[in-house]
């Protein structure tokens, strides 16, 4: 089996993981403004994950997942055809848009930021019980400065 590069994971730098997860928060609400609606976010936090194959107490990557509802489910249709045209003019690059694989073909987007070394992927639920916008964010691998552990949160 051969080794795709262009999926290995970025390094997004030295970092603690609390100025990472802050930097995290900061892209969050960078797309939280893209999608140009009122609606209500799920207050989540950012949390803390390996990165594959490297030295768990040296290196992470950031997560943060949350969710946003709209006044209408029209509304999460044009939010999602906001960032489609939206996310390109803030330095991502839209990787796959389209219905993904579930029974109910949610729109789906996925999005890679190469400056910030953030990936995220928002999910239509429009179709669900409660109608939403599932986004997922991830960072690249993070090193901790010399003489730190990576923080667990």
């Amino acid at each position: 089996m051969t080794e795709d590069k262009s999926d290995e994971i970025p390094f997004a730098g030295t970092s603690t993981s609390s100025d990472a997860a802050d930097a995290m928060e900061k892209v969050s609400s960078g797309i939280y403004d893209l999608l140009g609606m009122k609606g209500k976010a799920s207050d989540s936090q950012p949390g803390v994950m390996d990165c594959s194959g490297k030295d768990t107490k040296t290196y992470f990557r950031i997560f943060h997942p949350w969710s946003f509802k709209a006044a209408s489910v029209s509304d999460l249709d044009k939010a999602m055809e906001r960032l489609k045209s939206e996310l390109p003019k803030h330095g991502w690059e839209i990787k796959s848009y389209g219905p993904d694989t579930s029974k109910n073909k949610n729109m789906n987007l996925i999005a890679d930021n190469d400056k910030k070394k953030v990936s995220i992927d928002v999910t239509n639920m429009a179709k669900g019980d409660a109608p939403m916008l599932s986004l997922d964010l991830v960072s690249g691998c993070y090193k901790v400065p010399d003489g730190k552990e990576v923080e667990r949160f």
